[in-house]
């Protein structure tokens, strides 16, 4: 569905904000950009839905060119920046119902879409509330629900989670996940990595403005290492040799090491007895050494 390749941004005074970028999006799927603030990632979609324009590189879109034609990509494309819609004088239900209706949906259709979605996302108590009284996380509710009333091919959704409560954090991921299942590809950039892993097919991790990683969470975390948290009595603890790095925060001492020393590491807690948990490494551990490095050894005492 998505095509990119080699894509590079580059702005004055020569930043790169992407920097020879490639990844495939498909039909069904669901992609997770991960990556610090200033990555690129929202240059990113940028980009695909024709409001910057590319230095290089090419993006083919359902067999067409964005760049070449924007209004075919916002055709094509239904997207959520990141900024806080400007919903002011109206109310949800009407923010929701005036975008279906402009991206072509029938009245019928959008109003029995609009009251799906108000009702899955639990926001149906602010329906009909000005929007200037809404908290942050009903007006990014209502903005997803914008842009998703009528839903392109491609959705994109720019940290669509910001300000909203945990439960309807879950409401709102299984919205993500309808819509792959409905067929459409979707794309989105997030920085709550561990409700990401649950909801993501595909990670794609960008670092300075380079991809650095692409794959499942699955994938991105096999063979990586596991981690041994302890809570360290009074005085200093050498690590052992198996410890890869060690990391101390007040009482809690962490090491990483490879799976192979795992029965080595248990032995070893339990001979200095210690509290100690063995877990493997989660995504957003993989993300953290594949964007700012693994801790050092020296961190501990």
């Amino acid at each position: 569905m998505l095509h990119i390749e080699s894509l590079t941004k580059v702005y004055r005074r020569g930043a790169r904000a992407n920097d020879d970028i490639s990844l495939d999006v498909r039909a069904g799927e669901v992609v997770g950009l991960l990556g610090h603030n200033g990555a690129g990632k929202s240059t990113l979609l940028g980009q695909v839905v024709g409001l910057v324009r590319p230095t290089a590189g090419r993006i083919v879109l359902l067999g067409r060119d964005p760049v070449a034609d924007p209004a075919y990509a916002r055709q094509a494309c239904s997207f959520q920046p990141q900024a806080q819609a400007p919903l002011t004088g109206v109310t949800p239900r009407q923010a929701i119902e005036i975008v279906g209706r402009i991206r072509g949906g029938s009245r019928a259709d959008v109003r029995r879409r609009t009251a799906k979605l108000l009702a899955a996302l639990d926001i149906g108590e602010w329906a009909d509330s000005p929007a200037e009284r809404l908290s942050g996380g009903a007006r990014r509710l209502t903005a997803f629900g914008m842009a998703v009333v009528a839903p392109g091919r491609l959705v994109m959704l720019d940290e669509p989670t910001n300000d909203v409560d945990p439960v309807r954090r879950r409401l709102l991921w299984a919205q993500i996940r309808a819509l792959a299942a409905d067929g459409h590809a979707v794309v989105l950039v997030t920085h709550n990595i561990a409700e990401a892993e649950r909801t993501i097919d595909t990670v794609a991790v960008l670092d300075h403005g380079r991809l650095v990683a692409t794959g499942s969470p699955a994938a991105l975390s096999a063979g990586r290492e596991m981690k041994l948290e302890i809570v360290v009595p009074a005085g200093d603890l050498a690590p052992p040799e198996w410890s890869r790095t060690a990391r101390r925060e007040s009482d809690r001492l962490t090491l990483t090491l490879a799976e192979a020393d795992a029965g080595a590491a248990v032995a070893w807690a339990q001979r200095c007895s210690l509290r100690f948990s063995l877990v493997p490494a989660s995504l957003e551990d993989v993300y953290v050494g594949l964007t700012e490095g693994q801790p050092d050894a020296h961190l501990v005492p």
